[in-house]
C-alpha cells in the first residue's frame, strides 16, 4: 500500500441508505484518493451484511464487529444496549474473529434520552468491558463510541488494560481528549468537523500522531442532514491540514501510518 492513499476509519456501510448505489459511493471513494474503509457493525442484525461486503470489496471494505451502546433501527425506537443484545452477537463475532480488523463499534452513550438510570449506564458497563476483554482475547483493536461519555469510556478503557483503541467523534472536551493521548489511543475526526466548533478545538490540540481519518456515512457529513459518504473523508483531511499548518499530503501520509499501527492488520489486508 503507497502511504499516499486515505483511510476512512469508520463507516457504516451497511447502513439502508447505501442500499440503493453503493457501488457508485465506493468508485467515488476509490477516485478521492480512498484505499480503505473500516465499517462497523451496530448490532447482530448487520453482520452478515458487512461480512458479505467485505468478501464483495476484499481489501477495500474491512470490517468490524460488535454491538454499539444504542440498539434499535429508527430513531424513535432506540434504547440502551442490553446483555441479551451482546449474548446475540457474541457466537457470529467468535465465527468470523480471524477476518476482522476490530471490534466495534462498541462504547458507551450516555445521552439522556438513550442511559437515564444508573441501571442502563452499568449495563453498557458490563457490555464493553465484556467485548474489551474479547478483543484482548483476540488481540483485536477497539473502535469506539463515547457520545456524551468521554471520561468515563477512556476511564473504563484504561482500567480493563485495553490497549489499541480509537475513540471515534470524540465529543468530550480536548482536556479529557489528552487522557487518551496518554494513553496512547487515537482519535478520528468526521468532515462535520468544518461546522463544529467542539471537534475544532479538539483538532488544535490533538497531536498529529494520535489523529485518525473517518466520515461516520452516512452520518456526521459537511452539511447537516445530508448523507455523507467515504469520499468525503478528503474533507477531514484538508481542514486537519489547514489548522496544523502542514500540507494535505502530510495529513494523508500521517494518518494512515497511524491507522496501520492501530489496526496491525490493515497493511496485510491491503496488500492482498
Amino acid at each position: 500500500m503507497s502511504a499516499e492513499g486515505l483511510v476512512d476509519c469508520h463507516c457504516h456501510l451497511a447502513a439502508p441508505d447505501f442500499d440503493g448505489d453503493l457501488d457508485d459511493v465506493l468508485e467515488k471513494a476509490k477516485k478521492a484518493n480512498v484505499t480503505a474503509l473500516v465499517v462497523v457493525a451496530e448490532h447482530s442484525g448487520e453482520f452478515e451484511k458487512i461480512m458479505r461486503l467485505s468478501e464483495r470489496y476484499r481489501g477495500f471494505v474491512l470490517p468490524c464487529l460488535g454491538v454499539h451502546p444504542v440498539q434499535g433501527l429508527s430513531p424513535t425506537g432506540q434504547r440502551s444496549v442490553t446483555v441479551k443484545d451482546l449474548d446475540a452477537a457474541l457466537p457470529i463475532i467468535e465465527n468470523y474473529k480471524d477476518r476482522l480488523l476490530a471490534i466495534g463499534e462498541v462504547g458507551l452513550d450516555f445521552s439522556p434520552r438513550i442511559a437515564g438510570t444508573d441501571e442502563q449506564k452499568e449495563e453498557q458497563r458490563q457490555v464493553l468491558i465484556r467485548q474489551i476483554q474479547l478483543a484482548r482475547r483476540l488481540d483485536l483493536p477497539l473502535n469506539v463510541h463515547s457520545r456524551s461519555a468521554g471520561r468515563p469510556t477512556i476511564n473504563l478503557l484504561r482500567e480493563q488494560g485495553a490497549d489499541r483503541v480509537l475513540l471515534h467523534a470524540f465529543d468530550g472536551r480536548p482536556a479529557v481528549a489528552m487522557e487518551g493521548v496518554r494513553a496512547g489511543y487515537f482519535f478520528s475526526l468526521p468532515p462535520s468537523i468544518i461546522r463544529s466548533g467542539q471537534k475544532q478545538r479538539l483538532v488544535k490540540q490533538l497531536p498529529l500522531t494520535s489523529i485518525c481519518l473517518e466520515t461516520d456515512s452516512p452520518a456526521l457529513g459537511p452539511e447537516k442532514q445530508v448523507r455523507n459518504e467515504p469520499q468525503n473523508v478528503r474533507i477531514s483531511a484538508e481542514y486537519i491540514a489547514e489548522v496544523k499548518g502542514v500540507s494535505v499530503a502530510e495529513v494523508t501520509e500521517v494518518t494512515t501510518q497511524n491507522a496501520m499501527r492501530l489496526f496491525p492488520r490493515l497493511q496485510q489486508l491491503l496488500q492482498k
